[in-house]
């Protein structure tokens, strides 16, 4: 009976995502009377609601099937329906590009969502469950570099990409006069051509460092504006502090390197901005003292694995 309970507590966060998704998807219907909207964030609510639900409910083995589950799901959408069958550019260039026209496209409603607001509810989500890009980054077989990851300055290639980005855009913007059109193949070309940088780059970072994750912790763009509005998060890991044995299995699974025992030792949330909300630490705890809390509090405090620390202790 406790264990029946317990789970049905574990599908108050997919319960969260699915309303969430929903009222979004109501709203902007009934406001706009255009009824891809009701069509587009139900579909997403549905489809990460099913993942998490799955996650939540398959044996501990089989869980990260959920999130491949949600992924895929939403990465082929995103990518391959309102990619490349409808033709718009939802890379963080036409977000930019989609801003200066004043055209509220499904790229300025995705960021606005996944990215911007969304993330005061579940933080950095979106990475782990629907990241069209980690989607085809997490068949590789490296789930982690086993000594952490590099030093923080290596970080900061991830701000330079943004500053590439929005400096790529202004320049076509006011140089070349550019401008989006809807449907059209110069759209196509952006998307193809982004996202061409994006998989070979990350290809290259993930076989050479042996860390899928590799080029979400070090060139993403995306992260520069998740990492902010991340800190907000309702949406976060907990741990029992007083239940904690400090065994070191969920430090050893997190794919993002994130010291989650110096987290439950302080008695506090996971609080670092770089937590992708992928669940792993949760399903290997040994003792299972790990689970998602939904309050508020304010993350940024950053506790990462680093080589330079593992080599020196």
């Amino acid at each position: 009976m406790d264990q029946y309970t317990g789970k049905i507590k574990k599908l108050r966060a997919p319960l969260i995502v699915f309303l969430s998704f929903w009222a979004i998807a109501i709203v902007l219907w009934k406001t706009t009377g255009n009824i891809f909207f009701l069509f587009n964030f139900g579909y997403i609510g549905t489809a990460v609601c099913a993942g998490i639900g799955l996650y939540v409910l398959l044996p501990r083995k089989k869980k990260p099937t959920g999130r491949r589950f949600a992924q895929l799901l939403i990465g082929i959408y995103m990518l391959g329906f309102l990619g490349v069958i409808k033709t718009e550019n939802m890379q963080l260039e036409g977000f930019f590009f989609y801003l200066l026209s004043g055209y509220f496209s499904g790229s300025v409603i995705h960021y606005l969502v996944a990215k911007i607001f969304g993330p005061i509810l579940f933080g950095r989500g979106f990475c782990g469950w629907a990241c069209w890009t980690a989607m085809t980054l997490d068949f590789l077989p490296y789930k982690r570099n086993k000594a952490g990851r590099l030093a923080e300055n290596w970080e900061f290639l991830r701000y330079i990409h943004f500053g590439f980005s929005l400096f790529l855009v202004l320049v076509f913007w006011f140089l070349y006069e550019y401008r989006p059109t809807p449907m059209s193949k110069s759209e196509l070309a952006w998307l193809v051509g982004g996202n061409t940088f994006y998989f070979v780059s990350a290809f290259i970072l993930a076989l050479t460092l042996k860390d899928n994750r590799a080029f979400c912790k070090y060139l993403c763009p995306i992260t520069v504006i998740l990492k902010f509005t991340s800190k907000f998060a309702f949406l976060k890991i907990e741990g029992i502090k007083e239940d904690c044995t400090q065994c070191g299995s969920c430090n050893a699974a997190c794919p993002m390197d994130i010291n989650i025992m110096e987290y439950v030792k302080n008695g506090e949330r996971v609080l670092s901005t770089e937590c992708i909300y992928c669940l792993t630490c949760t399903t290997v705890c040994p003792e299972t003292i790990l689970d998602d809390t939904f309050k508020m509090d304010i993350g940024g405090k950053e506790h990462i694995r680093r080589i330079e620390i593992t080599e020196q202790g």
